[in-house]
């Protein structure tokens, strides 16, 4: 599926990715179309945005489409998921420098999972801080704020938002949370997250690029769960995630799996998942008997869950 190139050792490893006849250039269902509209007309009563993007990919996949937004609000870059990105000095460093030279100069690295996390509780003092040296237009005279928080789909902003009411609230979720991209469908009521001051989010769903035109970022959204599983395939999302540990030299698969050694052939490496998975599938011969072979499927969604999970290294993809 790919050219060779990279050694390691006596090992030869792709140097690049073929992804084959499948076609990621557009994805953008009539929701985010929608979505974006609606964004668009809500901004008169928002004093400031909150723009969650994924920090395994800080550059990869952020919508283009939100610049025409970001530019008349204070902006906070939120990276989430910082538990499973490198968090090295040297690479928020080059990561925060980057952004820099994009014109984003307001970054926050937060992950939600842990209760009270301290991440989430610096986001709504740097929000106040962004607006009060701001010009509020319109909204001068109002003592409460109004957010918006925008973003591709699947980067966490609904679990970010129910984190921050727990933190400043002592309370449940208010907007539902899924594992599959696209959970938050329209623009909802405003969700209060804070009393003193008293702050409102507009949660939006989340707004993918029209056009994937890269193919690797399209991969890097697809390995991040950004674009749905069934729509790129497992399998290729699987073989990719192979490509790249090896190519980068991320090798605690090997010892996650049980495998010998690192290796760069996908269905060897699915087959010892499926037998340390004690995955298996019946199938039936020709002559009527039923084998047992590995359940490859079960083996490559496995590993694409156990990457998203951190289970196989804390990896940030834009190097």
């Amino acid at each position: 599926m790919a050219g060779q190139g990279a050694r390691q050792g006596q090992r030869i490893f792709r140097d690049f990715f073929t992804f084959g006849s499948k076609d990621l250039t557009h994805w953008f269902p009539s929701h985010m179309a929608r979505g974006m509209k609606k964004m668009r007309n809500a901004l008169r009563s928002v004093d400031c945005i909150i723009e969650v993007h994924d920090a395994r990919i800080p550059f990869s996949g952020r919508n283009p489409i939100f610049g025409d937004v970001l530019d008349v609000r204070p902006h906070l870059l939120i990276l989430n998921k910082k538990d499973v990105a490198d968090m090295t000095p040297q690479e928020t460093s080059k990561v925060r420098n980057r952004l820099k030279e994009e014109g984003v100069q307001d970054v926050l690295y937060t992950e939600c999972l842990t209760q009270n996390s301290p991440s989430v509780k610096n986001i709504i003092p740097r929000v106040i801080e962004l607006i009060e040296n701001s010009e509020r237009y319109n909204r001068v005279e109002a003592e409460e704020y109004t957010v918006i928080v925008i973003g591709v789909p699947n980067v966490g902003k609904s679990s970010l938002i129910n984190a921050m009411r727990r933190i400043h609230l002592k309370k449940g979720k208010a907007t539902p949370v899924g594992i599959q991209p696209g959970v938050t469908r329209s623009l909802m009521h405003k969700i209060q997250v804070s009393s003193r001051p008293k702050v409102w989010l507009l949660d939006s769903p989340g707004i993918m690029t029209p056009y994937i035109r890269d193919i690797e970022v399209g991969m890097k959204l697809a390995l991040c769960g950004m674009l749905q599983d069934h729509k790129v395939g497992e399998d290729v999302i699987a073989d990719y995630l192979l490509y790249y540990l090896n190519k980068y030299n991320h090798n605690r698969y090997v010892d996650f799996y049980d495998l010998v050694a690192p290796n760069d052939n996908i269905l060897e490496v699915l087959v010892g998942v499926a037998k340390k998975l004690n995955k298996t599938s019946r199938f039936k011969t020709l002559d009527g008997t039923v084998v047992m072979r590995p359940n490859l499927h079960a083996a490559s969604a496995h590993m694409i869950k156990s990457f998203r999970q951190g289970h196989l290294g804390t990896i940030t993809l834009d190097l």
